[in-house]
């Protein structure tokens, strides 16, 4: 049997530790571009990387690995070109500088008319004084760069919150300022593409948040009806083929009372996805692997109601947790912090009700 080729991730996060683990039955040997010795991937292979991002150790990644791909897109673009100068980058350098500047993403979604909420972009304190006259209050200001999990933003809800926003802000060269949705739910979608351009849709996923980190998930969203399916499917789509992407692309979603509207898009496996492990015929990881190997994309399929709960800030009582039936108990390595996401927890049930039975008897399990 030929051997697979190598890969190299950049990162080695949670995502990269869950990226290489669906690898490892494939025999596919993983690597990481992480200067964290104890990163939660560093388990599952050798890591390079320091914090000066020195070419010794950028050039010893490089000879680690045959193929590269990336956990989160928050990267140098420059380190990215450089390895995708001389070996296979998925996905592309293009759908990373997409992804990592909010103003150009949002000017994909209009390109593609795949519609947002309104928004304006914001260099000068004079620029936030005018999204707030032409948008109206509520205002959501983010960052375009490095924001995550809620960080970086601010919600503008009256006159006198705007300076107070351009000076926790404002030392940015840029800023979106967006209108606040009155939405009934957030979903997100997650598809996989291969190097083929054979490409699979993951079942829909309503999110809920807590101060701005994913929670929970549950799969299939709820009372979500075919025509919202198709419409989340065919703009995601529409990103995938504009980018030529290659892996794994989530979008995340606004359901409001005129249909969807798209929020951000991650080019990577994503938390909402975490319930694919167990949950899905061939996991988020175990496709984006195969994805960006060149191999056959698995079924996305769900056959039974699931749910991913995050674990934040503090472990829960693992024979808490597992004494509960059909929970998996993921942990990745982390110590406590608060805020910090320690692991997460999967659940199935055979039906909606018993479902939402185990997410109370979980949730209980979690500290508060």
């Amino acid at each position: 049997m030929k051997p697979l080729p190598r890969l190299g991730i950049f990162g080695g996060g949670q995502l990269g530790r869950m990226l290489a683990m669906a690898a490892l039955p494939l025999e596919v040997a993983c690597s990481f571009y992480e200067a964290q010795p104890d990163a939660p991937a560093a388990v599952l292979g050798p890591t390079f990387g320091d914090a000066s991002h020195s070419d010794a150790a950028l050039a010893a990644f490089l000879a680690s690995a045959d193929v590269f791909t990336y956990e989160f897109e928050n990267i140098d673009v420059a380190l990215v070109e450089r390895i995708a100068a001389t070996k296979p980058v998925y996905p592309s350098v293009a759908s990373l500088r997409q992804a990592q500047h909010r103003l150009q993403e949002k000017s994909l979604f209009a390109e593609l008319a795949i519609p947002t909420p309104a928004w304006r972009a914001v260099y000068a304190l004079t620029d936030l004084e005018a999204a707030a006259c032409d948008l109206g209050l509520p205002l959501v200001v983010k960052t375009t760069t490095l924001g995550y999990d809620g960080k970086g933003q601010f919600v503008v809800r009256t006159h006198a919150d705007i300076a107070r926003c351009w000076q926790t802000l404002g030392a940015q060269t840029s800023l979106i300022a967006e209108s606040f949705v009155a939405f009934r739910r957030e979903l997100s979608i997650i598809a996989v593409r291969a190097q083929d351009g054979q490409t699979v849709f993951y079942p829909l996923s309503e999110n809920q948040h807590q101060q701005g980190v994913l929670a929970l998930s549950v799969v299939p969203a709820p009372a979500l009806d075919d025509d919202l399916r198709l419409q989340a499917e065919d703009y995601i789509r529409r990103l995938l083929e504009r980018l030529q992407h290659v892996g794994a692309l989530t979008l995340e979603l606004f359901e409001t009372e005129h249909g969807l509207l798209a929020n951000e898009m991650a080019p990577r496996v994503h938390n909402s996805g975490h319930w694919s492990i167990e949950g899905a015929d061939c996991s988020q990881f175990e496709n984006h692997v195969r994805a960006v190997l060149g191999l056959p994309l698995g079924s996305t399929a769900c056959p039974r109601p699931t749910a991913m709960l995050n674990i934040l800030g503090q472990h829960p009582d693992r024979e808490q947790v597992l004494a509960i039936p059909g929970a998996h108990l993921h942990l990745y390595g982390k110590s406590a912090r608060p805020g910090r996401k320690l692991g997460h927890i999967t659940v199935s049930a055979d039906t909606r009700a018993d479902l939402q039975a185990a997410i109370t008897r979980l949730r209980a399990c979690l500290p508060t």
